[in-house]
């Protein structure tokens, strides 16, 4: 009998970063010509904030049902049929012209696309060895933070180039080809689910998560964070207008923070097991310092600088809080671990958009950071136990092997 061959295990991660390198560029730049879009056909901010709400906002109404189907099926299959639905959602687009049936559409998609988010992140402790997963983290973190910065510029100049149905089609080609490249993974991406009967049910994640102390404490920390990052994201059109930097002060803006993202990425695969909890508080407390600091600089320059930082200490912690999560999740429900974790700093954040106006207008964009900065070093207190608990488990742990080997 033939024997299928198995895909090492770095070219199985390498090929799930390009997959999601290539769908999130994709991706980024087909909602940015969605936004454009969608604003000139009915020049409605009210249609923006419907757009912003039914697609960005949809991971903290569908995520615990997207991660359930990571737990119950094979992880591979769900993300090739999550991939292919996105594909046809966005072909469809390409074809359509009315802004309401477009954002019904669209809303589709990003309801497909939360499966696939949940299940690549379980399945990739199954993929690599313990002492690889910051590594297989960092490089998907790559991926993903690379697209981000780059999708949107992608969007805003084949919109104007070609169309935005272009574009569409465009994207839904890039998910046809995450989903080869998912397909051309031989490997586990699903492990032991010996322990399935223990966790049954959407509240699964939700439960794990509340029993967890140290995830528990996690997502407290990433909500703290997210409820002034709504703020500061609204604030960043009001803030570059505020210097008189213009249109290339905000690509400036947004540039350094996605170009801080993908090097604290790089970073981010030179972490290991004893380093996540410090690397995680670190990450945070410099999202805090940098957030902060741009509250109060008097120029506009520094506040680049300052914009790379935040990226930095974003993307450092992303990868920390991914790696401690997994190794702290049992495959039988680690998919509704991950999308719980989602839907509760997404309803968090979409909370924080939605007061975002109202706080902006009464105390202008540079206090609206002070008050990220705030939020963000509330998160890190709240990290403290964290990692005074891994403190303690290294300093015990020479004891703990004296014993064993006294024993």
């Amino acid at each position: 009998m033939r024997t299928r061959h198995v895909t090492p295990a770095n070219t199985a991660v390498r090929r799930l970063a390009a997959a999601r390198l290539i769908s999130i560029t994709g991706g980024a730049a087909a909602y940015t010509a969605l936004m454009y879009t969608v604003y000139e056909r009915t020049g409605s901010a009210t249609w923006l904030s419907a757009t912003l709400l039914l697609t960005f906002g949809v991971a903290g109404i569908f995520a615990p049902l997207g991660g359930a189907l990571g737990d119950r099926f094979d992880r591979k299959h769900v993300m090739i049929v999550s991939d292919l639905a996105g594909a046809a959602c966005f072909g469809a687009m390409a074809f359509l012209d009315d802004p309401a049936w477009l954002l019904g559409v669209a809303f589709c998609s990003a309801i497909v696309e939360q499966p696939f988010w949940s299940a690549s992140a379980a399945a990739i402790p199954n993929l690599v060895d313990g002492d690889r997963l910051a590594w297989a983290n960092g490089l998907v973190a790559l991926g993903r933070n690379t697209g981000i910065m780059v999708g949107p510029a992608i969007g805003g100049l084949l919109v104007g180039a070609i169309g935005p149905g272009w574009v569409f089609g465009l994207n839904g080609i890039s998910f046809a080809l995450s989903a080869m490249l998912v397909w051309s993974v031989h490997a586990r991406f699903s492990g032991d689910r010996s322990e399935v009967a223990e966790h049954r049910g959407l509240r699964a994640g939700f439960v794990f998560l509340a029993r967890d102390r140290v995830l528990r404490t996690i997502v407290f920390a990433w909500t703290a964070l997210v409820l002034g990052m709504g703020f500061v994201m609204v604030a960043d059109v009001p803030l570059v207008e505020h210097f008189g930097a213009g249109s290339l002060g905000y690509g400036l803006l947004i540039g350094t923070w996605g170009a801080g993202s993908v090097l604290g990425s790089l970073a981010g695969r030179k972490l290991t097991e004893e380093n996540e909890p410090r690397a995680l508080f670190l990450g945070m407390a410099l999202i805090a310092l940098s957030t902060g600091a741009i509250a109060v600089s008097p120029w506009f320059a520094p506040i680049l600088v300052m914009s790379l930082m935040s990226g930095f200490g974003d993307a450092i912690t992303m990868v920390a809080e991914q790696g401690i999560q997994q190794r702290r999740t049992p495959d039988a429900v680690r998919s509704r671990v991950v999308s719980a974790s989602e839907a509760i700093i997404t309803v968090a954040f979409a909370v924080s958009l939605v007061a975002a106006g109202p706080v902006l207008e009464a105390l202008g964009p540079q206090n609206v950071y002070a008050i990220g900065g705030a939020t963000a070093l509330a998160g890190s207190a709240v990290l403290l136990p964290v990692l005074r608990g891994e403190r303690r488990r290294s300093a015990d742990l020479p004891a703990e092997m004296m014993q064993v080997e006294l024993g």
